[in-house]
């Protein structure tokens, strides 16, 4: 997500309380990707040649060249909330910045049922207002709302999971290593934290990070150093001793691993701009 620009093409809000005012059958593909979120109505979706019922708490991702077929059953009322956007994958490194095409699909199942949904719903209302309303800044506010109900269903989502209890100590480790960001910690030290086995944690974290755990505590150091660096009062054997580095030279191999350039260097580009 953090690397994610998303561009809006256009929102939709509909709330239809009169029978037979809605179009009962909408099928097609799009070229951008949408969330559908329904409030109430019912009836039927089809993506991709899958059948998934519609219901008050339904949220359908829809990915651009699949084919989609709505089916709302005209007797009930309707409530739903649609955005369409696209997005690309944005990084910074060694002070430049690179830009990749978006991939087919974010990590989102089709249809997602719902619990406790009145949180996905309230960001979703304020994205749509935003949107409608037109107000100065509106496309930058209404990314910025794109990106909350974003979190917020890969949260749902991950409640409702079998592992949440598992996303819950790889938390807790993260909490321990922001608490310890100044000393050295070892996977048998956390495994033994969470009641975990080393290779169980280690599974997990990247599943749920994307890291190991010591890359990941490694990038929350070098995020540390690079605040100290600026500082501009400690040398590099300084920073590293206060970050848990008995070994400045190996510091170093992970800052410039890390980051493309080597401290003194982030510290000549970032201060003198040379």
């Amino acid at each position: 997500m953090g690397n994610l620009f998303f561009h809006i093409h256009y929102c939709k809000s509909k709330k239809l309380n009169e029978i037979g005012k809605y179009q009962k059958r909408i099928t097609g593909t799009i070229q951008h990707h949408e969330l559908v979120f329904f409030t109430r109505g019912k009836g039927s979706i089809v993506i991709d040649q899958k059948k998934y019922p519609v219901k008050e708490g339904m949220l359908f991702y829809i990915c651009p060249d699949v084919l989609h077929t709505i089916d709302l059953h005209s007797e009930e009322p309707v409530g739903v909330l649609t955005v369409h956007f696209s997005y690309a994958q944005v990084s910074f490194n060694d002070s430049k910045w690179a830009i990749k095409g978006e991939v087919k699909m974010l990590p989102l199942h089709p249809a997602l049922e719902l619990q406790d949904y009145y949180h996905i719903e309230d960001i979703f209302k304020k994205l749509v207002e935003s949107w409608n309303a037109k107000l100065p800044g509106y496309e930058f506010i209404t990314k910025t709302w794109l990106h909350q109900l974003l979190i917020a269903i890969f949260q749902n989502a991950r409640k409702q999971n079998q592992n949440y209890s598992t996303s819950l100590k790889v938390e807790k480790i993260i909490e321990y290593m922001h608490q310890n960001i100044n000393n050295r910690v070892t996977l048998t030290e956390l495994s033994e934290m969470v009641h975990l086995s080393s290779f169980y944690l280690s599974r997990a974290f990247r599943n749920t990070t994307g890291y190991s755990v010591i890359e990941y505590f490694n990038k929350m150091k070098i995020d540390k150093a690079k605040e100290l660096i600026i500082e501009g009062d400690k040398k590099v054997k300084e920073v590293a001793q206060a970050l848990g580095f008995t070994d400045e030279f190996y510091f170093s191999r992970i800052f410039k691993k890390i980051e493309g350039i080597s401290p003194s260097e982030f510290y000549s580009k970032n201060i003198h701009g040379v």
